[in-house]
């Protein structure tokens, strides 16, 4: 469960604090699929940075599974992170040296060993249909190809929450579609937790659940 309450966060400036969310509230059972629209610069990343633990609220809570994240000191934060999160970006953010099954693998790197994680990673990667690019690198593949390595990298650690920031928004319409059906494919098959930012219109509106961030808070559209 992702509990979310009073949720505010404001940046300091030359000439006083500027508010970015006010009083935010979302709760998110196992399995539940939420989009998140709004106009540019609404807060849509800052709210799901600090839904990630990337980011703490100015005030307000944020708790997942019973924790409370930025209660943990940094280093149990970090790896409480990487093994409940999955981040998928707008920009893949895959590693250029390393091919499609290491890109993959990087999350399982970081803490103790992950016992399966290769046969978990080689997994994702064939339901992403990429078994055949396994070997390649980032800049031998396609901008579609590469969002569902990432797609497959976010979800190696069995994360319970997977946050994607515009994960369509650098593709053509076809990988755009082909995305969004992964999307909802892994996400159904691991029963996460699934909030994604968009801008597009027909991305959201795939969605069971959909909220617009205006004047710095959350409406629930549908």
């Amino acid at each position: 469960m992702l509990t979310a309450t009073g949720v505010s966060k404001s940046f300091a400036a030359p000439d006083g604090a500027v508010e970015v969310l006010s009083e935010v509230s979302l709760t998110c059972a196992p399995g539940d699929a939420v989009a998140i629209t709004g106009p540019s610069g609404s807060g849509k990343s800052t709210l799901l940075y600090i839904l990630g633990a990337l980011e703490p609220p100015t005030t307000g809570s944020v708790m997942l599974d019973g924790v409370n994240p930025f209660a943990l000191p940094d280093r149990d934060l970090a790896a409480f992170r990487n093994k409940a999160v999955g981040f998928v970006f707008q920009d893949h953010c895959l590693l250029p040296q390393c091919n499609v099954i290491e890109n993959v693998l990087v999350p399982t790197l970081v803490g103790a060993a992950d016992a399966g994680a290769e046969a978990h990673a080689r997994a994702l990667i064939d339901q992403v249909g990429l078994t055949h690019r396994i070997g390649h690198f980032p800049a031998q593949l396609s901008g579609g190809e590469k969002q569902r390595v990432a797609l497959a990298r976010a979800l190696v650690r069995r994360p319970r929450l997977l946050l994607c920031d515009e994960p369509t928004g650098n593709l053509d319409r076809k990988a755009a579609d082909n995305v969004a059906a992964l999307l909802f494919e892994l996400q159904a098959t691991q029963r996460a937790i699934l909030i994604v930012v968009t801008h597009s219109a027909e991305l959201a509106a795939r969605f069971p659940a959909r909220f617009d961030l205006t004047d710095r808070r959350l409406h629930r559209v549908k």
